[in-house]
């Protein structure tokens, strides 16, 4: 029975955070098929080691260390694959990042990450339909059948309140 209730808590942690850590995988590798194999991967570890995870004391941080970390794992290993073939020509690196600069990049998205998931439902949709996946105003308005009007309130309230929540991280570092 308690493993029954184990997998209904699991089920509903996966519902909660699913797109979350697609968000932050997605960051990473800019592919939506290798960001969900990153997500389900990362589930499934979290999945088979739940008996240790109550030692963990900000599991939120511990997530997205793990999704980042996958992340990166994953890009490593497409990277080598993509050198081994000749027909696949990788992206120029422009500059390598200081490890510095790299920390400081990690701690601002996981920053955004949490404001963008403070929002509200509707609000936050908005705002990764035309931030994000490149929506236009009209077809975001059609496809959730309210005005365009509303779909510009929403944005600007997401966007403040994204501001306002990096801002704040900045003011107290």
């Amino acid at each position: 029975m308690q493993e029954m209730d184990s997998e209904a808590a699991f089920s509903q942690f996966y519902n909660l955070c699913y797109d979350r850590f697609f968000r932050i995988a997605y960051y990473y590798v800019k592919n939506k098929t290798w960001a969900q194999e990153i997500v389900l991967d990362v589930f499934l570890k979290l999945w088979e080691k739940r008996s240790s995870l109550i030692t963990i004391t900000v599991f939120e941080d511990y997530c997205f260390v793990l999704i980042k970390n996958a992340s990166l794992n994953y890009l490593e290993k497409e990277l080598k694959y993509s050198s081994n073939c000749p027909n696949i020509i990788a992206e120029p690196k422009n500059e390598e990042e200081s490890p510095e600069d790299s920390l400081i990049n990690d701690e601002l998205f996981a920053v955004y990450v949490k404001a963008l998931d403070r929002l509200p439902e509707r609000c936050r949709e908005i705002f990764i339909r035309i931030r994000e996946e490149k929506q236009s105003y009209a077809q975001v308005a059609q496809e959730l059948n309210i005005s365009t009007k509303t779909v510009d309130a929403q944005l600007q309230k997401a966007v403040t309140r994204l501001k306002d929540s990096i801002n704040t991280y900045l003011t107290t570092e």
